[in-house]
């Protein structure tokens, strides 16, 4: 039997990643400190590895495809399929961004005042990049973490830094004043595993579903009961994906509406629908929206 040998991200995108995909329908068991867990498909061989180091194993052949940020594939400048991008966190569903930070009551305002300074990051490669674009020469040190704490105890003139909402960032005395990129998880291939037809189907597998189960996060069904000669009034009010299904009670003169729609506004839409006559209004969560 064919497998896909597909890498998992270890550390703060790992319990989401699993979450993800237990609502796509694979049940991964992480047991203890093993780098393999065990999945509810045959057809699949999973490995938990850092997504710094995951497009490198990508694209030496190590794995077939896995899960990174489109951050730890420029930084490795690794050659690999970019099959398609996934909006997910542990925080938020927004893009996370690498920024550059200085103390808050710094004289350094722009990037060309950061000509000849030091800069603590864990993203050096693309950091000397970007300066060197840009024709400003700065000292690039690799940091282990803690990074904010480096130009707070003066070990760095500023830090580039990810973030989501930058309350980290400002907890730390520190001001953002460049944006210099956004990121976010991209599921990526092993070109040579990519033109295999049977690996590209079952990554297009994985693909469909994941992005359905994302998808669902801000939706939800509503299903209800309401007198028929009512329905177009409802139905005017009801946003949905497509048009509702309505179905045909025992009682003639009513029938049934199910739908799906954003789960922020069903808060102001059900008093609504209950002054169109609806009646019974259950609300469910989905897994899936494909």
């Amino acid at each position: 039997m064919k497998k896909l040998k597909f890498g998992i991200p270890k550390g703060s995108l790992q319990e989401a990643t699993l979450k993800l995909f237990e609502k796509s329908g694979w049940k991964i068991n992480v047991n203890g400190r093993s780098y393999f867990p065990d999945i509810n498909d045959p057809e699949i061989e999973c490995a938990i590895c850092r997504a710094q180091e995951m497009s490198r194993y990508v694209e030496n052949g190590t794995l077939d495809a896995g899960l990174t940020g489109k951050d730890w594939i420029e930084e490795n400048e690794s050659d690999v399929a970019v099959v398609d991008d996934l909006v997910y966190s542990k925080v938020s569903q927004k893009p996370a961004r690498w920024v550059l930070a200085v103390p808050a009551d710094s004289d350094i305002t722009r990037i060309e005042d950061l000509e000849g300074k030091k800069i603590a990051t864990e993203m050096v490669n693309f950091t000397k990049r970007y300066f060197r674009d840009k024709n400003i020469n700065v000292t690039v040190e690799f940091s282990w973490g803690a990074t904010e704490a480096k130009v707070v105890s003066g070990l760095a003139d500023a830090i580039v830094e990810v973030t989501e909402t930058g309350s980290t960032i400002r907890a730390h005395g520190l001001k953002i004043i460049r944006e210099l990129m956004q990121t976010n998880t991209r599921l990526i291939a092993n070109r040579e595993a990519y033109r295999d037809p049977w690996k590209k189907a079952k990554i297009g597998q994985i693909i469909l579903l994941l992005k359905g189960a994302l998808r669902a996060e801000n939706m939800v069904g509503l299903k209800m009961n309401l007198p028929k000669d009512r329905l177009e009034e409802l139905i005017r009010l009801l946003p949905s994906l497509n048009a509702p299904t309505v179905a045909g009670l025992h009682d003639r003169d009513w029938v049934s509406v199910e739908t799906v729609v954003d789960a922020r506004v069903v808060r102001d839409l059900i008093p609504g629908l209950i002054g169109a006559g609806a009646q019974g209004i259950i609300e469910y969560p989905l897994n899936k929206v494909i």
